[in-house]
């Protein structure tokens, strides 16, 4: 068995669809349905049973799944919303959380690959390398993801089976309707286009011009397969970064958008002020330490991946079986 948590998710959904890709059916889903339409992203999959995350971690610290025959975790299950400032909910559901299934996995020598997160490196004033130097936070959500890389490295001088934390830069691609706000710019240009035909974008800040913030975006179909490389690949442990190596515009992403789409303009907007100093105006992945790894595999081009995704929206948004 295959246990996937978020499993319902964006990120987690995509994983368990490259799984079923793979033959894998004996996959146990691991979420959250408080929020219904998330069961939408379950439908296209082939799973072996699904279980609460509440349940689940108390069967988990009863030892209930001691005797389970498990392959692998995936763990994408967490508190995603960056504007969330509940503190002691965030560390509860994204730290706590985590540890319980890590030592449950070094316990049992089960391979653990985790979701970590871009957010980790701040501002990027120190640049995107995965080491503690590049390392500045900027809100609790991205201290909850730090924490845990700060506590899985000390775990791995000594662990008892592959743990790899995978930092996801600005994923996107289907199933991610349920993200609402947090959704990526992608989904939001594509319904904004269809609303009304214009494309908006935050005007200059910081030394940027109109539009011209940068960010790594990155398909999710390409995340999967990173994951998949390490599942692949139990000898293989660390933090890796998980991106294209390669910054886009946000004007790129919106100029990709119109394509896709064939009509559209930009219209710039004032900067928010809440987004003050806790925005990434830039981000970019060091991608050395995936391909010292071993991982080769080149990364879906902005235009193309747009394109892509933007078949499934234009159908929903979801996978398709």
């Amino acid at each position: 068995m295959i246990i996937v948590t978020g499993g319902a998710g964006f990120i987690g959904s995509n994983l368990v669809k490259g799984l079923n890709g793979r033959g894998q059916e004996n996959i146990l889903v691991v979420d959250d349905l408080s929020q219904g339409d998330k069961f939408k992203n379950l439908l296209a999959l082939d799973i072996k049973d699904y279980i609460d995350k509440d349940d689940f971690l108390a069967a988990l610290l009863a030892e209930k799944y001691d005797s389970e025959a498990v392959e692998a975790v995936f763990h994408d299950g967490a508190c995603s919303d960056t504007m969330e400032y509940n503190g002691k909910y965030m560390m509860d559901t994204n730290y706590a959380y985590s540890k319980a299934l890590l030592h449950f996995c070094q316990r049992r020598r089960i391979p653990f690959i985790y979701a970590s997160s871009a957010s980790v490196y701040g501002g990027g004033e120190n640049g995107f390398r995965e080491t503690p130097e590049c390392e500045w936070v900027l809100n609790v959500y991205a201290f909850s993801k730090l924490q845990f890389d700060r506590y899985v490295r000390r775990v791995l001088p000594g662990a008892a089976a592959q743990i790899v934390g995978l930092r996801y830069f600005n994923v996107y691609g289907p199933q991610e309707n349920h993200k609402g706000r947090m959704a990526s710019v992608a989904y939001h240009f594509f319904h904004q286009l269809k609303k009304d035909g214009v494309v908006r974008l935050f005007k200059g800040t910081e030394g940027y011009g109109d539009g011209e913030q940068r960010r790594d975006f990155v398909y999710v179909k390409d995340v999967v397969d990173v994951n998949l490389f390490f599942a692949d690949n139990p000898a293989k442990s660390g933090i890796f970064n998980c991106g294209t190596g390669r910054a886009n515009t946000f004007n790129a992403v919106a100029t990709a958008a119109i394509k896709a789409l064939g009509r559209g303009r930009i219209e710039y907007i004032d900067f928010p002020e809440t987004l003050k100093g806790k925005y990434q105006n830039f981000t970019e992945a060091d991608l050395s330490h995936l391909k010292a790894a071993g991982y080769e595999k080149p990364f879906t081009e902005l235009d193309q991946a747009v394109a892509d995704y933007y078949r499934y929206l234009a159908t929903g948004g979801y996978l398709h079986r």
